[in-house]
């Protein structure tokens, strides 16, 4: 017998925002999501959806303002995509700083860049798991 949870699918990412329009725009007009119903809660946000996944902006005005290179190694939401070379290239036209990184060990391409809270973002063409 498992002990293990027994999950079916991630439903939603919550992402604290202390800029919430730009947030919402970035959302829908760089990565397309649609902006959904979301419950009246006694705080400021917006649920957003996609890819089978929900993003739930959260406003919290004590987050600090990113600073710093945009980094590999920090926590993130990854998507995959077909076309690295189209994501780079939409990527300059909107004027967003982005960071390419090669996995050594694969060679795969990545491609990092910030929403306008600072929240990392991956994208990238990956390889189906495989079991240790």
């Amino acid at each position: 017998m498992s002990t293990a949870l027994p999950i079916r699918s991630l439903n939603h990412v919550g992402r604290l925002t202390k800029h919430l329009e730009e947030s919402k725009a970035f959302y829908r007009d760089v990565l397309g999501f649609q902006e959904i119903r979301r419950p009246n809660f006694d705080f400021p946000g917006a649920w957003l959806f996609n890819y089978g996944l929900q993003i739930h902006l959260i406003v919290n005005e004590s987050i600090p303002d990113p600073s710093g290179p945009i980094q590999t190694r920090d926590g993130h939401l990854a998507f995959e995509v077909d076309d690295l070379a189209e994501v780079k290239n939409r990527l300059e036209k909107l004027g967003i700083p982005f960071r390419e990184n090669t996995v050594a060990q694969t060679g795969r391409m990545q491609i990092f860049f910030r929403d306008p809270d600072g929240h990392h973002i991956e994208v990238g063409q990956y390889a189906p798991s495989q079991p240790l």
